[in-house]
């Protein structure tokens, strides 16, 4: 693997071992359109570990550090060279370690640690919780000696709760590593080639003998290529097969993935420099843009290209010149009898993307604009439109571009009718944040966005699927941070943003704690502005909300927030929730005398959940709801009598104290 881009967890043809409200329905999002796209993500959820441990083949020292591991409070660090699948054994040794948790439930966490820049929410490790802290993308000492002060302390952390840690050590670094990480520093070599790629075709069900993998050539290319190469030759000999324009046998599947690994690149730098003319060269980068779309579409695509780029059209008719169809077969490019357009050799059209893109550096502002028009051409499948998106991210990110990525996110989001997310938007969004190299650009982008000013409907709705989505399945607490900011603002997207969030804090019980913490605190920091997270913190603590079993003391603390502080017409459906949660199931009945207590026997407060109370018991007369609301009422005359006590004998001890001689500073 390469430094930037060392693994694939959910992709199937990715790297085996390189390091109640509404319903919100959001095209491209999810665990499978970056599987069908063939994009490599970085989300460690259950499946994409499942995923990869069918695919992985450990390397030289896994074991070592498997057993180093096992311990609780272990921290692991591992070094190796690039591209011998350190983030991959990484997320293989964490995998081995407990349940994760569902809906409600506390489980173990599994997440990634971000390598620099403030942590929004403090790290609360638990006893078998797993982290993994990727530190391979640091390539200066400056940054590594504080990404180290940040270790120091979270392996404290980790090692106190009892939880599992495993760091990847950037490589070429190996001088500025501390003595005291050596003897926890375990070091990777790489797998066997042969055996990675053989794993791969056989999770494929490629029909092979394992004669077939032992020429030379491609023991040759096993020997020497990083994990993700083996990987995507693995990918392009079931791409060969799948195509059927191959034949029918699996040496010239091989065959022609070998080609399009090791000689793609030069082929396309000698077309091109054979290709002279704008709009030979225009008609190249459109078709690869848009490969497998009709013609008509890449026609409309190509000519939109040489307006971007201010090529002047000459002024003779079309009828004059060289026709379409002559064009096309003279650059190798073949029309299907359907009417779409594709290179006649495989992978070629990724040849032809990487190399305008890192050749032609002055025109990529001018290939943003034109993809921010031609990705909405009429005729183009949303499905058609998303690969177009792919494979313009993937060609920004890949020459430090994410600007414009971002760029053409807001765009489009801001160019959005109706209630829907633009599918565009969403894709390259989750693009970015799915990247190793500018995950963490595209992180920060976002949290800059939500706590900005206005936002356009069409950009809240695409920030709220990428957070609810993509970034809660990676990094949970900072998904979390931003749809608060995204929740609390005014209009009916800040309602879809309320309702993701809330939905991310009910699945898991730390979250709802944390979530509780936090807009308790932002009541406390923000009194003028206090109410938008007062509504929120109310919805959040109604008993549908909470996980089951609930966990009374962070209701507590949350009830006691809101019982603290108008308006209390927030209060009704709050308390009222409750009450038809106790007659509904009596195991719930706990929550009575905690609501009550929370108020510590404020007397408007009470005597206000003794009217809520009223008012319910009223409108169903029947038995369950009148037992429960004179088993509140018995709660709230407890308090008040405990109250009334606690006060009388206050009185007396003062007139008491108040009987005796008086000091000096007294009389004064």
């Amino acid at each position: 693997m390469t430094e930037q881009d060392r693994v694939t967890v959910n992709d199937p043809r990715g790297p085996v071992n390189n390091g109640e409200g509404h319903q919100y329905v959001f095209y491209g999002v999810g665990v499978d359109w970056m599987i069908r796209k063939g994009v490599e993500s970085l989300r460690i959820t259950r499946e994409d570990r499942v995923r990869l441990a069918d695919r992985f083949v450990p390397p030289v020292g896994y074991r070592v550090a498997a057993d180093r591991l096992e311990k609780p409070g272990s921290v692991v660090l591992l070094e190796g060279p690039p591209g011998s699948g350190r983030r991959a054994a990484a997320i293989m040794l964490l995998h081995g370690f407990g349940e994760d948790g569902g809906a409600g439930k506390e489980g173990v966490r599994f997440e990634e640690l971000p390598v620099t820049g403030k942590d929004e929410n403090p790290l609360v490790p638990g006893m078998g919780d797993r982290f993994l802290l990727d530190l391979s993308g640091i390539a200066d000492e400056e940054t590594y000696d504080k990404a180290q002060r940040r270790l120091a302390v979270r392996r404290s952390q980790v090692q106190e709760a009892g939880a599992h840690m495993v760091v990847v050590l950037p490589s070429g670094m190996e001088h500025a590593h501390p003595p005291d990480l050596e003897p926890h520093t375990v070091r990777l070599g790489h797998p066997r080639g042969v055996a990675v790629v053989t794993r791969y075709l056989r999770m494929d069900r490629m029909p092979f003998r394992p004669a077939d993998l032992g020429g030379a050539d491609l023991q040759h290319l096993c020997d020497r290529s990083p994990m993700r190469e083996l990987a995507r030759l693995a990918g392009l000999v079931k791409a060969a097969r799948d195509s059927g324009r191959f034949g029918a046998d699996f040496a010239g599947w091989l065959d022609q993935a070998m080609h399009a690994v090791t000689d793609r690149a030069g082929e396309v730098g000698r077309q091109v420099a054979v290709v002279r003319t704008a709009p030979e060269r225009a008609l190249l980068l459109a078709t690869a843009m848009f490969e497998e779309a009709r013609a008509d579409i890449v026609y409309e695509a190509w000519h939109g290209l040489l307006r971007t780029v201010r090529h002047e059209e000459e002024t003779t008719t079309e009828l004059a010149g060289t026709d379409f169809g002559e064009r096309l077969a003279a650059l190798g490019i073949e029309r299907d009898p359907d009417g779409r357009l594709r290179f006649g050799r495989l992978a070629y059209a990724d040849a032809v993307r990487t190399y305008f893109w890192a050749n032609f550096p002055g025109t990529r502002d001018d290939l943003r604009d034109w993809i921010g028009h031609a990705a909405g051409l009429l005729g183009l499948t949303t499905d058609a439109r998303v690969n177009v998106v792919v494979r313009f991210g993937e060609r920004s990110l890949a020459v430090g571009r994410p600007d414009h990525l971002f760029d053409l996110v807001v765009r489009w989001a801001d160019s959005a009718t109706g209630a829907s997310c633009d599918p565009r938007a969403v894709a390259a969004l989750e693009l970015g944040l799915s990247h190793e190299r500018f995950g963490g650009w595209f992180r920060r982008r976002i949290y800059e966005c939500v706590r900005s000013g206005p936002l356009s409907n069409g950009l809240v709705r695409v920030l709220t699927a990428a957070c609810l989505q993509s970034l809660g399945a990676t990094h949970p607490d900072q998904a979390m941070v931003r749809l608060h900011y995204l929740a609390v603002r005014k209009g009916e997207t800040a309602g879809e943003a309320r309702e993701a969030l809330l939905g991310l804090a009910g699945r898991n019980r730390r979250l709802y704690r944390l979530l509780i913490d936090r807009v308790r605190d932002r009541t406390r920091r923000e009194p003028r502005r206090a109410e938008p997270h007062l509504r929120l913190l109310t919805e959040l603590l109604r008993s549908d909300r909470a996980p089951d079993p609930p966990p009374w003391p962070d209701l507590f603390l949350g009830w006691e927030t809101v019982f603290s502080q108008p308006p209390t017409e927030l209060w009704n459906p709050l308390v009222s929730s409750w009450l038809n949660a106790v007659a509904g199931d009596s195991t719930r009945e706990m929550a009575l005398g905690v609501m009550v207590g929370s108020t510590h026997g404020r007397t408007a407060a009470l005597h206000r959940l003794y009217t809520i109370a009223c008012d319910w018991a009223g409108h169903a007369r029947h038995p369950p709801r009148a037992a429960v609301a004179a088993l509140f009422w018995q709660h709230i005359d407890h308090t008040q009598y405990a109250r009334t006590e606690r006060q009388y004998a206050h009185t007396e001890s003062t007139k008491r104290a108040g009987s005796g001689p008086r000091t000096t500073e007294e009389a004064r």
